[in-house]
């Protein structure tokens, strides 16, 4: 079992949210993160998302880059191999693919269509699927956060996520051993407002807690849900976004599905005003020092995860 809460939403989509709220706020003043239940995720989506991208990462290398990301341009989607992603600097031990809201092409940077394997075409059907429904999810767990904050329930839908940038990835992490330099993800904090992660049935998940690291194993029939750098900004720091890392020590192939629910390119994130700081970052970085759209925001960031690949986007 996980030292994580696992919180029951499902009271959310009604008109009587029980200790939810309540819920929510101990979670998010306390470590950041928490289980999500009572979503409503039909479990035969999961699987054939599952089962597609397993499919996938079974082909060989030269036909996974036939989508690789340098052919998404600046859509920033597509295929990366094994090191192709660095957090803080340094290659992950993984593989992945990067997905967006499906769009038609554009000028405008991490927005336009997805790149899909012609090898394995569930996985198209099965990813936009989940975009759409993982958004209802997102969106009924920030209605959470807004009456755990004491605010509307349809405070963020109404003001920065009415038209919310989402990002999704599938993760693929090979066995790794425990030493110094195997990490699947480094530590890092997210850098939007929230994620809902899939695990499969193999653990690697750590979250820095303030009682120091703990395991967030997978727990059957629900997602790992944190909050990202932006909304300890709205908060003053009174919600947390807190580092967590992978490592896969296993001795399985391990599958993650983070989907990233973030504000609208062009909204800006102002600190609420009632809310003052609590704590320093541990980075030391001042989220309050940004001003301006989240989109300029995400750039600077997403930029140094892929330098090779950031002139294509910037």
């Amino acid at each position: 079992m996980s030292e994580l809460p696992v919180i029951d939403i499902a009271p959310l989509t009604t008109a009587d949210p029980g200790r939810v709220p309540d819920e929510i706020e101990a979670a998010c003043r306390d470590s950041g993160f928490f289980y999500v239940s009572g979503h409503g995720v039909p479990p035969e989506l999961v699987e054939r998302l599952d089962t597609a991208a397993r499919r996938f990462f079974a082909l060989p290398e030269d036909v996974k880059n036939e989508i690789s990301m340098d052919r998404g341009g600046r859509a920033w989607r597509g295929f990366f191999p094994v090191g192709g992603e660095l957090t803080s600097g340094r290659p992950d031990l993984k593989e992945g693919l990067y997905f967006g809201a499906e769009l038609p092409p554009c000028d405008l940077p991490l927005h336009g269509p997805n790149l899909f394997p012609e090898q394995v075409p569930a996985l198209r059907e099965a990813v936009l699927e989940y975009l759409d429904t993982m958004t209802g999810v997102a969106q009924t767990v920030m209605s959470g956060i807004a009456l755990s904050l004491g605010l509307d329930r349809d405070y963020f839908r109404d003001t920065c996520t009415a038209d919310p940038t989402i990002l999704f990835r599938i993760f693929h992490y090979p066995p790794s051993t425990p030493d110094a330099d195997s990490w699947g993800v480094g530590e890092h904090t997210d850098y939007g407002l929230l994620t809902l992660l899939l695990q499969d049935d193999n653990a690697g998940l750590q979250v820095h807690t303030p009682g120091g690291w703990v395991e967030a194993p997978p727990i059957p029939g629900t997602f790992v849900c944190n909050i990202g750098d932006m909304l300890d900004k709205l908060t003053g720091g009174a919600y947390r976004s807190t580092p967590h890392r992978v490592r896969n020590l296993s001795g399985h192939e391990r599958l993650s599905f983070p989907f990233f629910f973030d504000p609208g390119w062009d909204s800006e994130v102002p600190p609420l005003p009632y809310t003052p700081g609590t704590r320093p970052r541990w980075d030391g970085q001042d989220l309050r020092a940004f001003t301006g759209p989240y989109g300029a925001y995400l750039l600077s960031k997403v930029s140094k995860v892929f330098p090779a690949l950031s002139d294509d986007v910037l």
